[in-house]
C-alpha cells in the first residue's frame, strides 16, 4: 500500500490548513502579479521610473512585456484554479512566476537593488509554495 491511500484504497484528502494556504498564496500572487502587471502597462515610463528607477534604464518595450509576463501569471496563478477549466495552468504559472522571480533577484542584485529583493524572495517562495502544493499535494480537479 502506498503512502497515498487509507486502508480502504482511497485517496488522501489534504488537510484543510494546506487548501487554505494555497488559495491565500494565490490571491495574494495574483493581487501582486496583476497589480504589478497593470502598472507596468498603463502607467507612463517618466511616472514608472519614479516608482521603479530601472523602467527608465529600459525601452518602453521591455517595460510593456514585463507587464504583460506579470499580469498573465498573475491571472494564471489564480483563474484557472478557481474555474476548474484547464486548473493544471495553474502549475504552470507557478513555474512561470518562480522563474520570473530567480530573474527579477539576479536582476536587481546586479544592479544593486538589494533593497527591493525581499519582495521578490516572498514571491519566490510563494510562488515555489503554489508550484509544489498545486503540482502534487493538492491539485484542483478540472471540471466534469
Amino acid at each position: 500500500m502506498s503512502a497515498a491511500t487509507t486502508t480502504n484504497d482511497l485517496p488522501l484528502q489534504p488537510s484543510l490548513a494546506l487548501r487554505i494556504g494555497l488559495w491565500a498564496a494565490q490571491a495574494l500572487i495574483f493581487a501582486l502579479f496583476t497589480f504589478a502587471g497593470v502598472t507596468k502597462l498603463f502607467t507612463p515610463i517618466p511616472e514608472l521610473s519614479q516608482m521603479m528607477p530601472w523602467t527608465g534604464d529600459h525601452s518602453a518595450a521591455f517595460v510593456r512585456i514585463i507587464g504583460l509576463i506579470d499580469l498573465a501569471g498573475g491571472l494564471g496563478i489564480l483563474l484557472p484554479a478557481l474555474t476548474r477549466i484547464m486548473p493544471r495552468l495553474t502549475v504552470l504559472a507557478a513555474l512561470g512566476c518562480t522563474t520570473l522571480q530567480v530573474f527579477a533577484l539576479v536582476f536587481h542584485l546586479s544592479r544593486g537593488e538589494a533593497a527591493v529583493t525581499p519582495l521578490n524572495i516572498v514571491l519566490l517562495a510563494l510562488s515555489l509554495f503554489v508550484l509544489w502544493g498545486r503540482g502534487s499535494k493538492a491539485p484542483i480537479a478540472p471540471r466534469g
